[in-house]
Order: C-alpha cells, then sequence, then structure tokens
C-alpha cells in the first residue's frame, strides 16, 4: 500500500508543477519554445521513418526472403519499428528540449525549487555535463528497451506485459533526465542522483509514468514540458532531497 502512495504521490507532483505554470504564466510561454522547436525535429523525423518503415523492415530482415508469410512478418516489423520509433521519440525529447532550452529550464527549475547560496553555473559549462549523461541515460534505456522490443513479437505478452513495462522504464528515466536541474544545484553528481531515485522508485515512476503518458499524446508534450521542469523540481525539494533545501 506504501508504495502505491508513493507512486500516487510522484503523480501528485506533476499536476503541482501545472500549477506552479499556472500561477507563472510567462515561464510557461517561454518554456514552449525549446520544446516546439524539438517538437518540430522529432515530428520530422518520425514521418520519415513512417514512411520508410516497410523499406527498413525489408533490409533488416533478409533471412524472411523465402518465407510464404514474409509479408506480413514485414508488416509487423515495420509497425514495431514505428512504435518504437515514438516510444525512444518520448523518452529522448525531454533531454533535446532540455538541451535547446537550457539557459531557460534551468532558471524556471531555480524559481520553482529556490536553493539559498546554490551557485548558478554558466549554461555554457553546464550543456556539455548534461548532454553527456543524457548519453548515458540513453545507454541505459536502450539496454531495457532493445529486449522488450523482440518481447513484443512474442504473443500475449507482447501485448500486454511488454507495453506496462516499457513504460514504466521509460517513465523512470524521464523522471532522471528531468529531476538533473534540481539535483546538480545540490551538486550532486550522476551516481549519486540514481541512488537517490533508486531509493524512491515508486515515487520516481509515478511521475514519470505520468509525464509518458501524457508525451504519447500529439502536441501535449508542447504544453507540459515546463510544467515537468517545474514539477521534478517541486518533487527534489519536497520529497526527494527535503533535507538539503535549508
Amino acid at each position: 500500500m506504501r508504495a502505491l502512495r508513493d507512486f500516487f504521490a510522484g503523480v501528485g507532483f506533476f499536476f503541482q508543477g501545472l500549477g506552479w505554470v499556472a500561477r507563472h504564466g510567462r515561464w510557461w510561454l517561454f518554456g514552449l519554445i525549446p520544446a516546439v522547436i524539438a517538437f518540430a525535429l522529432y515530428v520530422g523525423a518520425l514521418i520519415y521513418l513512417g514512411t520508410n518503415a516497410t523499406d527498413l523492415a525489408e533490409f533488416i530482415t533478409p533471412f524472411a526472403d523465402s518465407w510464404g508469410w514474409r509479408e506480413a512478418f514485414r508488416v509487423t516489423v515495420a509497425v514495431a519499428l514505428v512504435i518504437g520509433g515514438v516510444v525512444l521519440a518520448v523518452v529522448t525529447f525531454v533531454a533535446l528540449t532540455l538541451a535547446i532550452g537550457e539557459p531557460f529550464y534551468e532558471k524556471l527549475s531555480a524559481l520553482a525549487d529556490p536553493l539559498p547560496g546554490a551557485e548558478e553555473q554558466p549554461w555554457w559549462k553546464t550543456l556539455p555535463r548534461s548532454i553527456r549523461d543524457s548519453l548515458v541515460t540513453l545507454g541505459w534505456v536502450l539496454l531495457f528497451t532493445v529486449p522488450l522490443f523482440f518481447l513484443g513479437f512474442v504473443p500475449v505478452v507482447g501485448q500486454t506485459v511488454v507495453p506496462v513495462i516499457g513504460a514504466a522504464i521509460s517513465g523512470y528515466f524521464l523522471t532522471v533526465e528531468l529531476t538533473t536541474l534540481s539535483m546538480e544545484r545540490r551538486s550532486l553528481a550522476r551516481k549519486q542522483r540514481f541512488a537517490v531515485l533508486r531509493g524512491n522508485k515508486a515515487v520516481a515512476l509515478g511521475f514519470g509514468v505520468a509525464v509518458f503518458l501524457l508525451f504519447l499524446v500529439p502536441f501535449v508534450a508542447i504544453f507540459a514540458m515546463p510544467a515537468a521542469v517545474a514539477g521534478a523540481a517541486l518533487m527534489v525539494r519536497e520529497r526527494l532531497l527535503p533535507a538539503r533545501t535549508a
């Protein structure tokens, strides 16, 4: 029961972030700009993937040339590639948007999570580290999602269990990305940030899964991104590292 309460507490922090940006409309509007740019890039990439998915499926399955049911198999592979592309886009959308709008989101996070005495570094100093950490996080995401991609072809399991596990993994790593800004202001290295989230798995999952599911809805990711950043900052301040806010 406690894990379930913590999960919904995590979901609640996203809505707290939504309330914060509703009270700070100017920051919400500015936050849309990097999100729109990132969204446009992903839409173009996904349209390209969708129009070429069949050719790509044929290219990666030469072993199926002699199969009598190769067309049906390759259509299934093509659909799986598109679905996988959408999931990967959702997971990496936050990292790219944060990179594009680093100065703005850093300021937004700091306003939602004021930390007396915290030393703010110029964005051009923090950006390389943020990109490096995002690449490490992406590596972890791929480590989990690639096996899930192939498990998706297993009847029944691939249509029931795999999507749930995939949403949990993707949501968790979205939380990793979104809480980085607040945790870095507390001088926590990547390993320390992962340790904090491992110690609060249910809260991290609740917040991340809520964001992940919302980001699957077209255009919602653009409008929800500032709220996700603010909600992550509030979650770090009030739940994950409350003792460090003083």
